[in-house]
């Protein structure tokens, strides 16, 4: 029968009791009893070694993948901002207000920044407030 760590832990538990239950006499029985968890959890340590050691490759892994994503999404983050400066670019070059077809709608928006120095002065119609980092 295989056995946890856990069953193990508790069987040497068991037998600890027993121990002390005989006046911390050592019989044979316990003795031999003893010696066969003790084995058990060698055995069964090094089953779980071989275990972590797949795990922690299998972090090693993961780690890998992830920061092959991450540069693939920074990369193509990079060609978004790039081919939307080029879009940009051309639309002013040649006077282009809108681009408009059945698939895209392409169009500058026209906003500017006000800085405010004291915003309780404005009304509540202009109080919507964007904290910007």
């Amino acid at each position: 029968m295989k056995l946890t760590i856990y069953q193990i832990e508790q069987s040497y538990n068991q037998l600890a009791e027993e121990l002390i239950d005989n006046g911390g006499e050592l019989t044979p029985e316990l003795s031999e009893a003893l010696q066969i968890t003790e084995e058990q959890l060698q055995n069964k340590s090094v089953a779980y070694s071989f275990v972590i050691k797949q795990m922690d490759a299998d972090i090693d892994t993961i780690d890998a993948e992830i920061k092959r994503l991450q540069a693939a999404k920074k990369q193509r983050e990079k060609a978004s901002e790039y081919l939307k400066e080029r879009i940009k670019h051309a639309m002013e070059l040649f006077s282009i207000e809108e681009i408009k077809t059945p698939l895209v709608k392409i169009n500058f928006r026209k906003s500017e920044t006000v800085e405010v120095e004291n915003v309780n002065e404005l009304t509540s119609a202009y109080k919507t407030i964007k904290i910007v980092e």
